[in-house]
């Protein structure tokens, strides 16, 4: 069967079609991204601003329609925190489902730690052993450990790189108070769970997902076709990128436009995770909830009660519980 997994996030709504057979690795068909830059739409009382909800419903709107062209016989879509947590979230994901057909569903982030796990165990195997995944977005971060195909823990955490730039580093560049009163909100916020998992056996491999690792994987040295972070690289980093204002960041290589402003308060959440977990080397993955979405899918239940599943995850927020949108 072919399925399209759109996730909307604060930077883009990113559709990936795939076909899906029992027995083998989801092969992927086309993808389609579109920017939504939700991260700095966010008004004082936590509502999507009238602009950003425009750029929303075009981009998703681009998607269903790629979709269609595909001919898609099942399309998941969902959105991830920084649409899930927004004070309007309703109106949004009423005039989205208006104007395109497509009623977004949203994940816990529980869920989203525990699928991207999933992508991740697929990806490297059952040889991976205990392994331990970290993931920044834009709105939060997720955390899962386990040894098998689901993790026996699995958090998610308000520590996204957008969400922390919006919140905490108003200037360009960020005054320096800002930038340490940053670094010790997010060591809290991790310290906080350190002992959730100070019983749990040490990870044979620690895996790291997410645009914001990738770039900083590119960001500290790390060749395109071994993408790893190197805690001692990323922390050498770290000065300079708190420095720079945005028009410096976006020469340095390895940095997308559309993240130069919030890649400082990613460099710090990751190395505060790095730091935290004791770990001096993570593994970047190429997979991640998205193919975490087809990965549980395709598992060998029968398709119907597979849907079901899913759909019991998205949480629909009004209307009718729909898997398909077509």
């Amino acid at each position: 069967m072919r399925i399209g997994v759109l996730d909307v996030g604060s930077n883009s709504a990113h559709l990936r079609v795939l076909d899906l057979r029992s027995g083998d690795a989801p092969r992927p068909v086309t993808s389609v991204k579109c920017p939504t830059l939700l991260a700095d739409a966010i008004n004082g009382d936590g509502q999507l601003r009238p602009p950003a909800i425009d750029r929303l419903v075009a981009a998703v709107g681009t998607a269903a329609c790629a979709a269609r062209r595909e001919h898609v016989d099942e399309l998941i879509a969902f959105a991830t925190a920084t649409v899930r947590d927004a004070a309007n979230r309703e109106v949004v994901i009423a005039r989205v489902a208006a104007e395109t057909g497509v009623r977004l569903g949203h994940l816990t982030g529980r869920d989203e730690a525990r699928l991207t796990f999933l992508a991740a165990r697929d990806w490297y195997g059952w040889s991976a052993g205990p392994m331990l995944l970290m993931d920044i977005g834009g709105g939060s971060a997720e955390i899962a450990y386990g040894d098998g195909a689901d993790p026996v823990l699995a958090l998610s955490l308000p520590l996204g790189a957008g969400r922390l730039t919006r919140e905490h580093l108003p200037g360009d560049p960020p005054r320096g108070r800002d930038v340490r009163r940053l670094r010790r909100h997010v060591y809290e916020r991790l310290g906080a769970v350190r002992c959730e998992f100070s019983d749990l056996t040490a990870p044979r491999r620690v895996v790291a997902t997410s645009k914001t690792f990738k770039q900083l994987a590119r960001l500290t040295g790390a060749p395109k076709d071994d993408l790893h972070v190197n805690l001692d690289r990323l922390r050498e980093r770290l000065p300079m990128l708190a420095r720079a204002d945005d028009r410096r960041r976006a020469k340095i290589k390895g940095v997308s436009k559309t993240r130069v402003h919030q890649i400082l308060a990613g460099a710090i959440v990751a190395e505060a995770l790095m730091t935290t977990f004791g770990v001096e080397e993570a593994d970047v993955c190429p997979w991640a909830l998205r193919e975490g979405i087809a990965v549980q899918r395709m598992r060998t239940l029968p398709p119907l009660a597979v849907a079901a599943e899913l759909t019991g995850l998205i949480q629909r927020s009004s209307g009718p519980r729909r898997l398909t949108a077509t």
